[in-house]
């Protein structure tokens, strides 16, 4: 089993709608949290070294998470899926668009 985690700032449409979408993915297990303190579900140390392979939306994120969490990432990997802020959460074209962008990551993500 693969821990993935998705990280957005707030936790509330991007991450938590790739949680979602992936949750039923075969061999993995998902997560999501936000960079922001206020966050609805606030990054955290433990949630860092629970993950195998963390997904962030934006290079901001991934900045944020190697400047606060340096400790906790051991050998997890981060990816930037380079996803703005631009979508509803479940919206189905970021939908359509973590689908894409997860196909190269995740084998039997239909892509289209």
């Amino acid at each position: 089993m693969i821990n993935i985690l998705f990280v957005c700032s707030q936790n509330k449409l991007r991450s938590p709608t790739a949680e979602q979408i992936f949750a039923n993915h075969p061999g993995i297990e998902t997560d999501s949290a936000g960079t922001n303190n206020d966050a609805e579900n606030p990054l955290t140390s433990e949630l860092v070294r629970w993950a195998d392979i963390i997904f962030v939306m934006e290079k901001a994120h991934r900045n944020k998470l190697r400047t606060r969490y340096r400790a906790a990432l051991k050998d997890a990997r981060v990816i930037c899926l380079d996803i703005p802020d631009d979508y509803e959460f479940m919206d189905g074209a970021l939908v359509q668009l973590l689908k894409v962008k997860m196909s190269r990551y995740l084998p039997n993500v239909e892509a289209v």
